[in-house]
């Protein structure tokens, strides 16, 4: 568990939720919205631990009591709602663990705060019990619900809770982090702050791993050397590129990085600003050998392979046709 400055981007979220500890206008429910891995967690856990802490400050100080339980997950006025079926938070989940606990007084803190991860997965008659909550809450009792789609939410919850809509954060703050954190170089940061997407869980999951830049050194092998490649060696590219099946969109997205790295420098002639920067002298040769309408087929190619293959078209045909748009062009 973390503090306020720990937390790299939202900016915004973060003012807001110290401002309302600040004024002490701490509503009783809110929601955090934003992708898998967006920060979510972070930011709830912080504001739990600030809202606990036993200095009162708007920041939470890491070294009270409070929250040196809330680091161990273990201060008891902090509850996480858990749920058993994998896809589903039940209207017992909710009545057992929440409706039922807030009645009772915090153990020793000043509110009694439940954190509800995932939970777009609530039913229909759980988010009906948890509406009686929301809408009659103890003076002590916040409720924060986590979410990667707030609008599979009640209406009448919406409107009775704050919600928080978690933005991208920018691409050379997660770099940077990533860098300082993770010692890693800057070429590796430069690629996983791009794949991210503005991400910072997805960048750091990306740094950390191994299978990714598996998948990175396949990818970028097979464009480098297939226009050097006859077309009876396609089946054997096929099946290589088999073996990465169920990570097919994010080998997907690395190519796709990589020919607008390809397009960038035929364009600009500036080697700064790509992704790539350590593949700069393969991609200096395809900008040359390439046409710029070329890279756009491509680009698109790589697209129409996503939408079928997220329409069932068989995946070897899909990747033939890739791979022929790709070696043409």
């Amino acid at each position: 568990m973390a503090g306020f400055r720990d937390i790299i981007g939202h900016n915004q979220i973060v003012d807001h939720l110290k401002n309302a500890i600040r004024m002490e206008k701490i509503s009783h429910a809110y929601i955090f919205n934003g992708e898998s891995n967006a920060g979510k967690m972070m930011l709830a856990e912080a504001f739990a631990m600030a809202l606990q802490c036993e200095n009162h400050g708007d920041e939470p100080c890491m070294e009270c009591r409070s929250c040196h339980q809330a680091k161990e997950h273990n201060q008891p006025d902090i509850i996480y709602v858990s749920h058993d079926k994998p896809n589903v938070i039940s209207v017992d989940d909710i009545r057992q663990q929440l409706n039922n606990d807030i009645v009772i007084k915090p153990y020793n803190s000043k509110y009694k705060i439940y954190i509800v991860d995932e939970a777009e997965k609530m039913n229909v008659q759980a988010q009906n019990a948890l509406l009686k909550t929301i809408e009659e809450p103890p003076t002590y009792g916040i409720i924060l619900l986590l979410t990667t789609n707030a609008d599979s939410f009640l209406p009448t919850i919406l409107s009775r809770c704050i919600t928080l809509n978690l933005k991208t954060v920018n691409e050379d703050l997660i770099k940077s982090y990533l860098m300082k954190k993770y010692q890693i170089p800057d070429y590796q940061a430069d690629v996983c702050a791009a794949f991210a997407q503005g991400n910072v869980g997805k960048a750091i999951q990306l740094a950390a791993s191994d299978e990714f830049n598996e998948l990175k050194a396949a990818a970028l092998s097979i464009v480098k050397k297939l226009e050097d490649m006859d077309l009876y060696e396609l089946n054997q590219l096929i099946k290589q590129i088999n073996e990465f099946k169920p990570k097919i969109h994010e080998y997907f997205d690395l190519l796709t990085l990589w020919f607008r790295d390809v397009l960038y420098l035929k364009a600009t002639n500036d080697v700064n600003n790509l992704i790539f920067k350590d593949e700069v002298y393969d991609i200096k040769k395809q900008a040359a050998k390439r046409s710029y309408s070329g890279i756009e087929t491509i680009l698109r190619s790589l697209e129409q392979s996503r939408v079928r293959l997220n329409a069932n078209v068989n995946f070897d045909l899909v990747i033939e046709l890739l791979l022929l748009t790709i070696k043409e062009n």
